[in-house]
C-alpha cells in the first residue's frame, strides 16, 4: 500500500500540490505591502512646490518675542534661559494659544507671514516687537524599500525636499521602483496621494517637491516572487522531507 502510494505521489508532485494549495493568489506573497492603490486611481495633481514651509495643524512652535525691534534682545516672555523650552501647539483647527493674544490662527501661513502678523498684534503691548518663530517637530516618515525598510526623519530645514529625504533614508534599494514613489499628505482617512518618477531626468523637477511635516513617502518594490515563494514554502519543504524520510524507512 505504502509502496504504491509512494510511486503514484512523487516528491515533485507533492511539492507542486503544496504550492497550488498554499499559494492560491498573489496576496499571500505581498501580504506585508501597504498603501496599495487601484490601477485607475486618480493621483493628486503635481504643482511646483512653494519655497517656504507653511505651518500645519499639530506643529509645535518655538516663539521668542523681543522688544525695541530686537535691539536689546530682551526676551519679554521672562523665561530664564536655564528653564525648559516652552513650545506652543498648533491645534487641530490651525489655531495657537499664545501669551497675551489668546488663540491666533497660524496654519497655512509661512513663518515669515506669521512673524509679521504677530509683530503687528504684539505692537499693542510692546514697543517695536521683534518676533522669532520656528517649528521644532517637523518630521517625515520614509519607507525607502517598501514595507521592509522605514525611518522617521527630522526635517533639517524649511525647504526639505523629497530627494533629500530619500538620500537621508539611505537611497533606494535594487528591488525598489524609482519610477513609482508615493507621497501621502494630510489625514490618512482622506489623504492627498502624489506619485513621483525619478528614474528619468525630465521628471526630476517633481522630485524637488518641498515636503511638509508628517508626510509619508513610500517607495514601491518589485515583487521578487521567486524569493518570496521559496521563503513561504521552506517550512513545508522541511515537513515534506521528514515525511519522505519516514516513507523511505517503511519501504525498506
Amino acid at each position: 500500500m505504502c509502496r504504491t502510494f509512494y510511486k503514484v505521489i512523487s516528491p515533485v508532485s507533492l511539492l507542486l500540490l503544496m504550492v497550488i494549495v498554499l499559494l492560491p493568489s498573489c496576496k499571500m506573497l505581498t501580504s506585508s505591502d501597504f498603501f496599495k492603490t487601484e490601477k485607475d486611481f486618480s493621483y493628486a495633481e503635481f504643482k511646483p512646490s512653494e519655497k517656504e514651509y507653511r505651518i500645519q495643524p499639530f506643529d509645535k512652535m518655538d516663539l521668542k518675542i523681543y522688544t525695541n525691534d530686537g535691539y536689546k534682545l530682551v526676551d519679554v516672555s521672562n523665561t530664564p534661559m536655564t528653564q525648559n523650552q516652552i513650545l506652543y501647539n498648533v491645534e487641530f483647527d490651525g489655531q495657537v494659544k499664545l501669551p497675551s493674544l489668546g488663540r491666533v490662527a497660524l496654519a497655512g501661513m509661512t513663518l515669515r507671514e506669521a512673524e509679521s502678523m504677530l509683530e503687528t498684534k504684539y505692537a499693542e503691548f510692546f514697543i517695536e516687537p521683534f518676533v522669532m518663530l520656528s517649528v521644532v517637530n517637523k518630521r517625515v516618515i520614509v519607507f525607502s524599500g517598501g514595507s521592509s525598510s522605514g525611518q522617521v526623519l527630522e526635517m533639517k530645514n524649511d525647504n526639505y525636499t523629497l530627494i533629500e529625504a530619500l538620500a537621508d533614508a539611505g537611497g533606494i534599494s535594487q528591488l525598489s521602483k524609482s519610477y513609482k514613489i508615493k507621497l501621502l499628505r494630510g489625514e490618512l482617512t482622506a489623504p492627498q496621494i502624489f506619485v513621483f518618477n525619478i528614474r528619468s531626468i525630465k521628471d526630476m523637477q517633481k522630485a524637488n517637491f518641498v515636503l511638509q511635516a508628517n508626510d509619508i513617502i513610500y517607495v514601491e518594490t518589485r515583487p521578487a516572487y521567486g524569493t518570496r515563494i521559496v521563503t513561504e514554502i521552506s517550512p513545508y519543504l522541511s515537513i515534506l522531507s521528514s515525511v519522505l524520510l519516514v516513507y523511505g524507512l517503511f519501504l525498506r
